[in-house]
């Protein structure tokens, strides 16, 4: 068939579109009754006509470019290796080792593992030059796809204390620099909406400690590791990756670096909930799909369980083939640059970009990321945002299911807690006040438990 139907159409502009809207609103107002306003301050409109639209921005996504990340915490090197070969034999693409100590035996851990095609991830919660050459030279022996994953402004941000100091922490990431032969640092951002910051903040913090090791690590010659958070906003989840990207290629252009970004998406943990925890399922399915079409490289899925269960093979199993059936059973592996042509979510990008881009500048002109956590004045904005959402979320306006709508009261979670899922309290003394993560359901949840028999 040759013939285009749609030359049988007359072509519509948004100017008819809206004067239709208007018709059929009766008198109300189009602005007040139709257009919202985000708590980053977009407005979003009903709908998006490609005569009002800026053009597409070179995002590319290929197809079949998202891999399947497994999490282990490696606790007993054998045990560990024994599930990551589980894991890998059950539809994982890649794995990511959270190490806690320099003693681990890489050799011990790695061993047997496929390392042709299988990238391999090693988290590392403490700075140790020694331990990285271990990986190093693994890595170089073995030709395996190995990513180490170091972020001191992520610890402090996190912790409120440096490894050890600002100048002993860039010292030995330089020193690691100097001889990197695999990529060696990651920007832990997801930090930072698990706080409450909304996805302006975010974009414009993570570009902005993007920026300060631009700064400060001075041969960064290995692709550099962004690891984000994302919620339930579905749309604007899809754009605020896709100018992630955007906007880390700028940067790193004024730097001469010449590696795209490698993006990690997790689901966020601030949306998740005990109480009708099997609804987790479906927020983090939709969330995979905002890290699917956004352009996500890895994704790592969020047990349904996690805020309360310890690991355990259903919870991951779970996890495992909600990106399967994706990947697999959905086709999201068959179409390259899956959101081109959507006018909402170029919309969206572009509108994103430009205030995280505003916030950045205005980061910097301020001294830097480091200096504004050291001041406090990121802590303070994202507090403020976080706030402002827990009131929606207190008075009933932002929803969770199960928990501030249509709560099963007949629900009892005070015996099936293995962990606790609340904000720690650890006082000590910190360089700087730390950012704290904290889930919307908290109050409620605790007054629940409060009531079990």
């Amino acid at each position: 068939m040759t013939e285009n139907l749609f030359d049988a159409f007359e072509p519509v502009s948004s100017k008819q579109w809206k004067q239709q809207i208007q018709y059929e609103l009766k008198g109300a107002d189009y602005n007040d009754t139709l257009v919202w306003e985000s708590p980053e301050g977009i407005k979003v409109k009903p709908f998006y006509h490609n005569d009002e639209e800026a053009a597409k921005f070179d995002i590319n996504t290929a197809k079949n470019s998202f891999s399947i990340l497994q999490n282990i915490y490696v606790h007993d090197v054998a045990l560990s290796n024994k599930r990551a070969l589980d894991t890998l034999n059950r539809g994982a693409e890649s794995i990511r080792f959270t190490i806690e100590n320099d003693t681990v035996s890489i050799e011990d851990l790695m061993q047997n593992l496929p390392l042709e095609k299988t990238h391999y991830f090693f988290y590392l919660p403490f700075l140790s030059i020694g331990f990285v050459n271990k990986i190093e030279a693994f890595a170089t022996k073995s030709q395996a796809k190995c990513h180490i994953q170091i972020d001191p402004i992520g610890q402090l941000a996190k912790d409120g204390n440096w490894f050890q100091n600002v100048e002993n922490d860039f010292e030995k990431l330089n020193s690691i620099s100097q001889k990197a032969t695999i990529p060696f640092l990651t920007i832990n951002s997801g930090i930072y909406q698990n706080a409450g910051a909304n996805c302006v903040q975010q974009l414009a913090y993570t570009l902005a400690h993007v920026n300060e090791y631009f700064n400060r690590v001075k041969n960064c010659n290995q692709p550099i590791t962004i690891e984000v958070t994302v919620g339930t906003n579905y749309f604007f989840e899809i754009a605020k990756l896709r100018a992630l990207r955007l906007l880390f290629n700028t940067l790193a252009k004024e730097y001469h670096h010449n590696f795209d970004c490698h993006i990690i998406v997790t689901p966020t943990k601030r949306n998740k909930t005990v109480y009708d925890y099997n609804v987790n399922m479906l927020r983090t399915t939709t969330e995979c799909m905002s890290a699917i079409l956004g352009g996500a490289n890895s994704i790592a899925n969020l047990p349904y369980d996690s805020l309360y269960h310890k690991d355990n093979e259903f919870g991951d199993r779970i996890a495992r083939n909600q990106l399967l059936v994706l990947k697999h059973e959905s086709y999201f592996d068959k179409v390259s640059n899956p959101a081109d042509g959507a006018y909402y979510i170029e919309s969206l990008t572009e509108q994103l970009a430009e205030k995280a881009l505003t916030l950045f500048k205005e980061i910097e002109v301020k001294g830097g990321l480091i200096t504004q956590l050291i001041e406090g004045n990121i802590q303070k904005k994202i507090s403020e945002s976080a706030t402002k959402e827990q009131e929606l979320f207190d008075s009933g306006k932002e929803i969770l299911l199960g928990t501030n709508k249509y709560p099963n009261k007949n629900d009892k979670m005070k015996h099936d807690l293995e962990l606790y899922p609340f904000v720690k309290q650890n006082p000590r003394k910190t360089l700087i006040t730390p950012i704290i993560e904290k889930r919307l359901a908290e109050k409620i949840e605790q007054e629940r438990l409060s009531q079990e028999d």
